[in-house]
């Protein structure tokens, strides 16, 4: 009886950590809600749902390390510990996913109106900013 119990308590602890932003899908967002957007304010408004998105995968991918810290420690030196673990993912990981489809939607628009947009995604800001991480942490070493 003891192994059912310990498998439940550890699964209902993993669980319990919030997501890896990676793994977050973006919610649909219908194009429709940017339809009457001219191509200028297209641009202006990827630029901003791609920053935002950017400072927001930033705060999830902290949460996530450092709730992968907490259950690391808790599990090595004071297992009780593991209930304090704030867990979830909450309204920033939901917000995350409705920026992501927001800017689904602006593409989307962009190329219907056949609009000429040098915007960079979300998911591109964020993996020259990895690079750019890496190559810090490189150099320090």
């Amino acid at each position: 009886m003891k192994p059912i119990f310990l498998v439940f308590f550890i699964v209902t602890l993993l669980s319990g950590c919030a997501s890896n932003p990676d793994k977050i899908d973006a919610a649909y967002v219908s194009p429709l809600k940017y339809q009457n957007y001219d191509c200028e304010q297209i641009a202006l408004e990827m630029d901003h749902v791609s920053h935002r998105t950017t400072d927001l995968y930033q705060r999830l991918k902290k949460k996530r390390n450092d709730d992968d810290v907490q259950m690391g420690i808790g599990l090595v030196f004071f297992w009780p510990a593991l209930f304090l673990l704030e867990g979830g993912d909450g309204p920033e990981a939901a917000e995350y996913s409705q920026l992501k489809g927001d800017y689904e939607a602006l593409r989307t628009n962009s190329v219907e109106k056949k609009c000429s947009i040098a915007s960079h995604s979300p998911e591109e800001i964020i993996k020259e900013e990895e690079k750019a991480e890496k190559k810090a942490e490189a150099k320090g070493t």
